[in-house]
């Protein structure tokens, strides 16, 4: 199934507390079975000059009871209609981490299309358009929760090897599945982002080493280039506060612009 509940606003994004007089939304999206909880921290470490909304996808925690998504299609149209929810005329930043940056993207596009402002940032980390990964995650339906599991573990989220209860499985396991699953069913059309894209990778990333991530050059008129960090693909953990000072130092240089 791909349908979902209500794109009520408090079930999409969450957030610690709205802040009218942060000059900046900032939207988070994160990984492919991924929680808002994850980035909670962001909230209270980047600047009071951005107020700071994350994701909370159905399938998950709170939204346990609601089905995931497979196809990323009509999970854009639910998300799109959210997000719009949610803009109040602020200029706002997207940032998003692996399928959470795809997501990050298309819904930059998706905004484009429909005629709303365009993000004063696209902030990407180990996801660029192009990378070839269609035909492996479509390979997740048929894997076993043990081998997505080690598939997961190879990306650095756990430790290979890791043991899960039943009860945990149960609760993680629908999500990751599908978000692989909608992942892979993206039709790539190249489409340009339409707004000023920055992109952050690690540089012992198994699956997007951080020259893949120039292939952006391609996708905007205005790329800000590539931060690398000394991680791997989940980078954006152990180096969170300098991955935060480099966003509010692009957004700091781009209104500098105005």
């Amino acid at each position: 199934m791909t349908t979902t509940g209500s794109t009520r606003r408090a079930r999409w994004f969450t957030t610690s507390g709205a802040d009218p007089n942060a000059g900046h939304q900032v939207f988070l999206f994160p990984h492919a079975g991924g929680t808002a909880p994850a980035y909670q921290a962001w909230g209270a470490t980047l600047p009071s000059t951005m107020e700071v909304r994350t994701l909370q996808l159905p399938g998950r925690q709170e939204r346990f009871d609601e089905q995931p998504f497979t196809d990323v299609e009509p999970l854009l149209d639910a998300l799109q209609e959210a997000f719009e929810a949610e803009l109040d005329g602020r200029p706002y930043v997207l940032f998003g981490h692996s399928f959470g940056g795809m997501l990050a993207y298309r819904l930059a596009v998706a905004a484009a299309w429909s005629g709303l402002p365009a993000p004063a940032l696209l902030a990407v980390s180990s996801w660029a358009p192009g990378l070839g990964w269609a035909a492996e995650l479509a390979q997740v339906a048929t894997m076993s929760d043990d081998q997505l599991l080690d598939r997961v573990a190879q990306l650095g989220l756990l430790t290979e090897g890791t043991a899960l209860d039943p009860a945990t499985l149960a609760s993680i396991m629908p999500a990751i599945r599908a978000d692989f699953l909608a992942a892979g069913s993206l039709q790539e059309d190249g489409e340009p982002a339409p707004c000023p894209v920055a992109a952050y990778g690690g540089t012992s990333d198994p699956i997007v080493p951080p020259d893949a991530l120039s292939v952006w050059a391609e996708h905007t008129t205005d790329f800000l280039g590539t931060t690398e960090f000394n991680a791997g693909h989940f980078h954006l953990f152990d180096h969170a506060a300098a991955l935060q000072h480099s966003l509010e130092r692009q957004v700091r240089k781009l209104r500098a612009r105005v």
